[in-house]
């Protein structure tokens, strides 16, 4: 019979190559540093190899060390989708969710989501991460979260994703601006215009370029946001104009008086979807979920 590592000796193998620190990596696993430091010896004696140097100020992780630390993070995840199979199996719906969401949708649409999911599925808690989309498929890939919602097009790779429904954009200007009497707003109405957008790094950013049909914005981007509120109030006080997605546009925090939204005469829209690994224990259920998101927003 072969002598196999414990979860528990990898668990204490992933928290050392984390934090590079036997006491915050025993603080990570809820045990004492000895505790932790004896469980390293045991993984080194299973193994024979050594995962680890050890001085009195620092810790050094071998090569070897590194890459069963990696194999062994796998290898906990499984053991913890292991869990929550059993556990959907047995009640589904319930449970605990960690659910990540960009931040030109998440103070716009959890609301809403949060009040329905607590109505139809009171068991299910959900906690939520708003990052921005690359952080977040990052933390989706490395299994810190089980689903996101963001705005597409986006490259997902091989995650499942969920269209849910169209995000129409409008333009945007002050009630005083020009085309604030227009039907509708032309393409090339916006040649010349003060635009203002959110930084790098923001999808909407470039969902707004492309609704504009704009390849390089350097000489006509007169402001850069780190939020989409803040793109608003600009836009309320005059400074320029910019596209806002119709969900944000009904839940406007100036006086509607300062500003005035037309659609575009050729409709743009980006696409909110919902993401999760197809390894995901519980994809039934984001299916359902998804499924219930979509009419959610129809009504």
């Amino acid at each position: 019979m072969k002598f196999l590592p414990s979860l528990k000796q990898l668990e204490y193998l992933t928290a050392l190559v984390q934090t590079r620190h036997f006491s915050q990596a025993s603080d990570l696993c809820n045990v004492t540093p000895s505790t932790l430091s004896a469980g390293i010896r045991d993984l080194e004696d299973v193994l024979g190899v050594s995962v680890a140097e050890r001085t009195k100020r620092t810790v050094i992780i071998t090569p070897i060390g590194l890459e069963i630390a990696t194999r062994a993070r796998q290898l906990l995840r499984d053991a913890e989708d292991i869990m929550v199979l059993a556990s959907s199996e047995r009640d589904p719906m319930t449970g605990n969710i960690k659910f990540g969401v960009i931040p030109t949708i998440g103070p716009f649409m959890l609301p809403k989501i949060l009040t329905a999911i607590e109505n139809d599925y009171p068991k299910l808690k959900l906690y939520l991460r708003e990052e921005q989309t690359a952080i977040l498929l990052n933390r989706l890939s490395e299994g810190e979260l089980d689903i996101i919602l963001i705005a597409l097009p986006y490259e997902t790779g091989n995650f499942v994703v969920s269209e849910l429904f169209n995000d129409e954009f409008y333009f945007a200007c002050h009630s005083d601006h020009p085309y604030a009497t227009r039907k509708s707003i032309a393409l090339d109405d916006l040649n010349d215009q003060p635009l203002l957008l959110l930084e790098d790094g923001h999808c909407l950013r470039d969902h707004a370029l492309d609704a504009c049909r704009i390849q390089n914005s350097a000489t006509r981007v007169q402001f850069e946001a780190t939020s989409l509120n803040t793109l608003i109030q600009m836009v309320a006080e005059g400074i320029g104009v910019t596209l806002i997605p119709e969900m944000a546009a009904d839940t406007l925090t100036v006086p509607m008086g300062k500003i005035k939204l037309i659609p575009l005469k050729t409709p743009a829209s980006r696409k909110i979807g919902l993401v999760w690994r197809a390894s995901s224990p519980r994809a039934a259920e984001f299916k359902i979920l998804a499924e219930a998101l979509k009419n959610l927003w129809a009504t």
